[in-house]
């Protein structure tokens, strides 16, 4: 915002403004809100590409939409249910992370309402610090995986037990590593239990 115009809003006595939409304050709006509602506005709001899919059909076709847009050439994907995906839209990938990959195609442990991130774990990117990922990250997770809070989500991670090396991401930032790369871009698919 410029000078002039927090001199202005000040003799006015009006609210300062931000440029980017404040999650925070919509996550306040929303509170009440139902979690898959919530978690699809407040993942928007911080800049990811929420994408419903109502079954696996619908996802494979998103999916190649995302592929054909972005111009995703090679895809990181570890999970072998997601490689069958791949396979059907001809899209190349590797199961290990390579210089060559320009996207990765994987799943999540849990996504939380609270805020609009996703959480993952060595599960979803084996090894690999999350810095690593390529710049276009897609997601396909399903509605069940929505959960009200990051407490929540500990708290059934600690059920399962083995579940070791957590990080999370968001739209405005799909690297928590690496806050200076702006053109980091993340996909979720959404699929209907």
């Amino acid at each position: 915002m410029s000078f002039l115009k927090k001199i202005v809003g000040k003799i006015l006595n009006q609210e300062e403004q931000t440029e980017e939409p404040n999650v925070t304050r919509l996550a306040d709006q929303l509170k009440n809100a139902d979690l898959d509602y919530k978690f699809a506005q407040l993942f928007t709001a911080s800049g990811g590409f929420f994408n419903y899919c109502g079954d696996e059909a619908e996802a494979l076709q998103t999916l190649n939409q995302i592929v054909k847009i972005e111009g995703i050439k090679n895809v990181f994907c570890c999970d072998e249910d997601l490689q069958n995906f791949l396979n059907v839209t001809k899209t190349n990938f590797t199961q290990t992370l390579d210089i060559n990959n320009d996207a990765a195609f994987i799943t999540c442990e849990f996504l939380i309402a609270f805020d609009g991130r996703i959480m993952l774990s060595y599960n979803n990117i084996l090894h690999y610090h999350s810095s690593r990922l390529p710049e276009k990250i897609i997601i396909m997770a399903n509605v069940s995986q929505i959960v009200s809070n990051l407490s929540e989500a500990m708290m059934k991670i600690k059920r399962r037990g083995n579940v070791r090396n957590l990080t999370s991401i968001s739209g405005r930032q799909s690297k928590l590593d690496a806050p200076t790369q702006d053109n980091s871009k993340l996909f979720l698919l959404l699929l209907e239990d």
